[in-house]
């Protein structure tokens, strides 16, 4: 009996260790911490690094470091080793406070390609609601893969704001901005950088990049080949500009889509629903990359060339320029003559846009505060006029849309009647929440509703149009009506992570949403 007890004490004891591991701890960092406390909310630690160190009994897979508001001044760089790898099913957070930022000022580093900000060579982390400011290189570089980084900003870094290279590969960069990055020969910092030997399915959406003294964006490779990289959502503007507003001696060009030493690497792009304006040079730059590039739903206006996609050399075996329902206000720029091209504003049978189309080009707060869930502003710039022969005359690729068919350009009219009265093409009782939770891993949950009984269709979309998962599909009687998506297609196979639209239809409308997989 006194065996069995101990034993049972034992088991006891080792269920107990498990289930308290299966709690994920956090840590609380505070710029009135100190690396001498334990870490609570009421004694938190000075350092981020301190948080980093502690064993991977004490910090495991799951856990979270808090960051309470205010400033960090940072003298090293911030390096979050592969011995922290976290996993599809528990990745490791580095979040800002709820409804606080983290400011990590790293101003006093001197230039040097080795003095990053933050490090991330580890895979499956959430970095969320950091500001980080003045790195002697990169604020940020990501050698690691499958991590989401998340309404975070990069400013006023010696080169690039966000760089991704080492192999990293499917990351998701969400709601970010990057911006007055500016190296010392002003020809190397970029807003964003999935370049040189940079793995393949990183994505960014809802992000901006502006005023960095190079690119906005830049996929020049070397030492990567045949990889491919999605922006959905984004705003590039003013760059090629330093942060007084004088013209600097890098590129200049907003979405630098590829390039490579040899002329002949191939870097596939696909930006869906971006913006390019008031960049020195070039908006749209094909910069000799082989790859394809695909350009849906793009807006482009006051940049030196609108569309830079001309080059002489032919794309590779394979690979296409595809352009459809984009818009030039201005002349559209050089593109491809193999380029297939669809209803894009240039073409017959419409006439050359002018300012008459849209409800405003006035390109004021494109730069402001974001949303509070840190979305991207709502905005007049460059959104459709209803009298526009640009609306309701595009194609459709598999997007959502609203009216008969979808708008040309960036912004699809919308609902909201911040922006423009309502569309009586659709239903006022038509309605699709944003799933929750988003991003997801597992599953996510949407709910729709309708007014009256109707024919519904949910489905699902890739980035190329591609229906991957039908969710719903009948008659359903009038009200809220609710929907999952397990992340697999209609195969019941797993898809990747990514970028991928969820459109309802019903009583020949429809709503359409972004959704985020980040496994």
């Amino acid at each position: 009996m006194r065996r069995f007890g101990r034993a049972l004490c034992t088991l006891f004891l080792l269920l107990l260790a498990v289930n308290s591991r299966s709690l994920s701890s956090r840590y609380y960092v505070a710029t009135t911490g100190s690396d001498s406390n334990p870490g609570t909310i009421d004694q938190p630690f000075l350092t981020i690094s301190k948080g980093l160190s502690l064993s991977s009994a004490a910090f495991a897979p799951g856990d979270t470091l808090l960051l309470r508001g205010g400033t960090y001044t940072a003298t090293a760089t911030i390096s979050i080793p592969t011995s922290k790898n976290g996993t599809s099913g528990q990745r490791y957070y580095l979040l800002a406070y709820p409804g606080e930022r983290a400011h990590l000022d790293f101003s006093s580093m001197a230039f040097s390609s080795s003095n990053r900000g933050i490090h991330l060579r580890a895979s499956y982390w959430h970095i969320r609601g950091l500001d980080i400011q003045g790195a002697g290189d990169n604020g940020m570089l990501i050698n690691g893969s499958h991590n989401v980084v998340e309404n975070c900003t990069f400013f006023e870094n010696q080169d690039t704001g966000l760089q991704l290279g080492g192999g990293a590969s499917d990351n998701q960069i969400i709601n970010c901005d990057s911006y007055a990055n500016a190296d010392p020969t002003q020809g190397n910092a970029d807003g964003f950088a999935p370049k040189l030997d940079v793995g393949t399915g990183n994505a960014f959406s809802g992000c901006r990049a502006w005023q960095n003294s190079d690119d906005g964006w830049d996929g020049y490779l070397r030492g990567a080949n045949d990889v491919t990289t999605t922006l959905e959502s984004c705003w590039c503007f003013s760059n090629g500009y330093l942060k007084d507003g004088s013209p600097s001696s890098g590129n200049g060009n907003g979405y630098k889509t590829g390039g490579s030493d040899t002329k002949d690497l191939k870097h596939n792009v696909i930006l869906t629903r971006c913006l390019a304006f008031d960049n020195r040079v070039k908006g749209f730059d094909q910069n000799n990359n082989r790859g394809s590039i695909t350009i849906y739903h793009g807006s482009a206006y006051r940049n030196g060339t609108n569309y830079g996609l001309g080059d002489t050399l032919a794309f590779s075996s394979g690979k296409v320029l595809t352009l459809a329902n984009c818009v030039a206000l201005g002349d559209a720029g050089a593109i491809h003559g193999a380029a297939v091209q669809l209803t894009n504003s240039w073409m017959p049978p419409f006439m050359p846009p002018s300012a008459a189309d849209f409800v405003s080009i006035d390109t004021a707060g494109m730069r402001g505060p974001r949303k509070p869930d840190g979305s991207l502003p709502d905005l007049l710039f460059l959104r459709l006029d209803e009298s526009s022969g640009l609306a309701n005359a595009g194609t459709y690729i598999g997007l959502p849309y609203n009216g008969s068919a979808p708008d040309l350009g960036a912004f699809e009219r919308t609902e909201l009647t911040a922006l423009r009265a309502a569309d009586t093409d659709v239903p006022a009782g038509l309605l699709l929440l944003q799933n929750y939770p988003n991003p997801f891993n597992a599953s996510t949950v949407f709910q729709f509703s309708i007014a009256t009984r109707s024919d519904v269709v949910l489905e699902v979309f890739d980035y190329l149009g591609r229906n991957i998962r039908t969710l719903e599909r009948g008659s359903y009687p009038p009200g809220v009506h609710t929907s999952a998506w397990d992340g697999r297609d209609d195969r019941g196979r797993p898809v990747s992570s990514g970028v991928y639209f969820v459109r309802l239809e019903a009583d020949r409308a429809s709503r359409g949403i972004r959704v985020v997989l980040a496994k």
